[in-house]
């Protein structure tokens, strides 16, 4: 698998599974054929998660081609990430805890063989090793894959969950705050409590057109249990008025300037912000470092051919930046983290299609998609 760094091979990437591959997505989505065969999905993600194409130019994208009869569980699955995030935002107290539950396993488990056996993939569980594997080459796992592999690391294992969604963060290119601990916390069975995601032989074998042997499962393990609840907090998701001419500071979850609601407005100037691992909790693999570095050099190339004033900064200068700012909200997150822990002078602005989704992320995801046809409707 090779995922390109730039906005014209997203592009590209999106146009080829349109065409050639969405017809039969949601017959096949579940299937991992392996990393040389993934037609049949379409590995947007990590193009999805740093803005670099967003979620409504694919969903348009696919409705130009077919019906929503025929296109919703795709349309569906790229809401995903928008309602997990949505969730998140309106309990961002989740993330908090566990950063804080982070710290504070890292130093029992620091010595600890099983943890040691699992990140290097040295365990007695054929495909568990065979993910890990390629989860460290390519970046990249089928999410039917990623459900396994964590369950398996819960319950199996008998690993931490915070240190699984610590090893998926550092090395995937999608890894965001939201998708991330939340998919670990719904496996774990905490996300919806009392409700738990079991991996089991048959599934593995036929998912995986039975490449794997040697699967020897804990399939009947009861759910995690916290006592930790949280309740919805109630904010403004609103933007100014009216737009003053400031600088604008755009993170990494946002690098397609020229596609936002804000890309008509005249900024003094752009500021691409790059957060490299000095500044981050969790350690991001170096690959996953040159991979957002290079779509940041993207952005500024696009936005220098249109004669914007641009500059690419580390995010520690922010901490001597003293002008007023906008920023293109960063969402939960480290470079949120960041941004409050300096107390720095920004003004948040906030994509329409946030705006309107996350007020129905206050329940589960089937409560969710009942607004989806609502969603499309607006910005189509």
């Amino acid at each position: 698998m090779n995922f390109v760094a730039s906005r014209a091979s997203a592009i590209e990437n999106l146009n080829k599974f349109i065409d050639q591959n969405l017809l039969e997505y949601s017959k096949l989505r579940n299937f991992d054929y392996g990393p040389d065969n993934r037609s049949n999905v379409s590995c947007l993600s990590p193009y999805i998660t740093h803005g670099v194409i967003s979620e409504l130019e694919v969903i348009k994208k696919s409705l130009s081609k077919f019906s929503f009869s025929k296109n919703e569980k795709f349309i569906q699955e790229v809401l995903w990430r928008t309602y997990w995030k949505g969730w998140l935002e309106l309990r961002p107290n989740v993330w908090t805890d566990y950063l804080n539950e982070l710290k504070k396993i890292r130093e029992e488990f620091r010595e600890n063989n099983s943890y040691k056996n699992a990140i290097e993939g040295n365990t007695n569980i054929e495909c568990f090793n065979e993910w890990v594997n390629e989860l460290k080459d390519n970046n990249y796992l089928h999410n039917h894959a990623r459900m396994w592999f964590a369950s398996i690391w819960i319950f199996t294992l008998e690993l931490p969950w915070q240190l699984g969604a610590e090893f998926f963060m550092k090395h995937l290119y999608d890894g965001d705050a939201a998708a991330n601990t939340l998919g670990w916390r719904w496996v774990a069975g905490i996300q919806t409590q009392g409700k738990n995601y079991l991996a089991s032989e048959w599934n593995i074998k036929k998912f995986t057109n039975n490449r794997f042997s040697n699967i020897k499962l804990n399939e009947n393990a009861p759910p995690k249990t916290t006592n930790k609840t949280y309740s919805t907090l109630r904010f403004q998701f609103k933007n100014p008025q009216s737009l003053r001419e400031k600088n604008l500071l755009i993170f990494e979850n946002n690098l397609s300037f020229e596609i936002t609601d804000f890309n008509n407005q005249n900024f003094k100037k752009i500021l691409l912000i790059m957060n490299k691992n000095e500044n981050r909790t969790i350690q991001l693999d170096e690959k996953v470092i040159k991979f957002k570095s290079q779509l940041v050099e993207d952005q500024k190339k696009r936005l220098d051919e249109k004669s914007i004033n641009c500059e690419i900064i580390d995010l520690s200068d922010l901490q001597n930046f003293s002008q007023e700012s906008y920023c293109l909200y960063p969402n939960v997150g480290e470079n949120l983290d960041y941004i409050n822990t300096k107390n720095l002078k920004v003004e948040f602005l906030y994509r329409k299609l946030d705006q309107l989704s996350w007020q129905y992320c206050n329940k589960g995801f089937f409560n969710f998609k009942n607004f989806i046809p609502k969603i499309i409707t607006t910005f189509n």
